[in-house]
């Protein structure tokens, strides 16, 4: 390849469909028609001499080669962008759309103070909510479905710090807390010392589960002990479990932090767990794409400095 007779442009097409993941969101983004952003992508593919994506059924597929150069690419027109252009986003004049992935008591938590740091700002921005579905939002962000992902990632945030630099994550730590049982006022086992192991695993319980699975970290938990518990039901939502214990005799494990999230907060109390859990760490999770973004940035600072995320829920 000729860097001298290079069109630098090709490269901010190639960043643009990296992306987005689509030739055809990278046109409107970038105010091309289609066929120009693939004529563009076609003339890159022969200055660099191999193809930087196939074809496949679910659109175009980036190539190992376009894998490992869009980072440099990234970076580089990232730092013309700074240079030439350093305040390229003003929230008071700037219209953007951002999309969150996130828990109903993370939305319940952090959107209140969000929203009014939004409103102090005067800012354009618009938000829209997405229900999380999985503790692993990866496919999410890969696939361009949602833009930021806040919550308890134990699986994606190890996998991104095995990568190092060469993953295509960004992650920051917003808070943390830790687990704790909950149950019912005047539930027999909220009484001091009833609640040990045996009582816990007799006990009938409510899980918590965002994916639908009829298990957990608790049982994970439970299962290196050699022990197990019953599992009468199984919702999505920190509310829906709040209201059903608050309401029952079945016990649950939340986050600490997260109960306030509930809105049964006053009809709940909370135990100890009598084995060990991890922490609870909640985190802020985005794609490489987005990283230099300044919109994104700018959320990101908001979010960051929003009360729910400065540390004080780490109970």
């Amino acid at each position: 390849m000729n860097f001298r007779t290079l069109d630098l442009n090709l490269l901010r097409v190639f960043d643009t469909v990296m992306a987005e993941g689509s030739l055809t969101r990278a046109a409107q983004v970038l105010a091309m028609t289609q066929p120009a952003v693939s004529h563009a992508i076609k003339r890159l593919h022969d200055a660099i001499g191999e193809a930087l994506f196939e074809r496949t059924a679910h659109g175009m597929k980036p190539t190992a080669r376009a894998q490992a150069l869009w980072p440099q690419v990234r970076s580089a027109l990232a730092g013309l962008q700074q240079t030439l252009a350093p305040s390229a986003f003003n929230p008071e004049q700037d219209a953007v759309n951002l999309r969150l992935a996130m828990a109903d008591a993370t939305a319940a938590l952090l959107l209140p103070p969000l929203v009014t740091a939004i409103e102090e700002q005067r800012a354009l921005a618009n938000l829209r909510v997405l229900p999380l579905t999985t503790r692993d939002p990866r496919m999410l962000l890969e696939q361009g479905e949602c833009d930021l992902a806040v919550g308890y990632f134990p699986e994606a945030i190890a996998h991104v710090d095995a990568q190092g630099a060469d993953a295509s994550l960004r992650h920051q730590r917003l808070s943390q807390t830790r687990y704790v049982c909950v149950m019912r006022r005047g539930h027999p086992l909220a009484e001091p010392g009833a609640l040990d192991l045996d009582a816990y695993c007799q006990a009938r319980h409510l899980l918590v589960s965002f994916s639908g699975r009829p298990h957990g970290f608790v049982d994970q938990a439970l299962a290196g002990l050699g022990r197990q518990r019953r599992i009468v039901l199984t919702v999505n939502q920190f509310f829906t479990g709040g209201r059903v214990v608050s309401q029952s005799d079945l016990l649950t494990v939340l986050p600490l932090s997260f109960i306030g999230a509930t809105g049964f907060e006053k009809a709940l109390v909370t135990c100890e767990l009598p084995f060990e859990l991890g922490r609870v760490h909640v985190e802020m999770l985005w794609h490489l794409r987005r990283d230099n973004d300044p919109a994104h940035r700018w959320l990101r600072g908001l979010i960051e400095r929003t009360p729910a995320s400065d540390g004080r829920s780490s109970g």
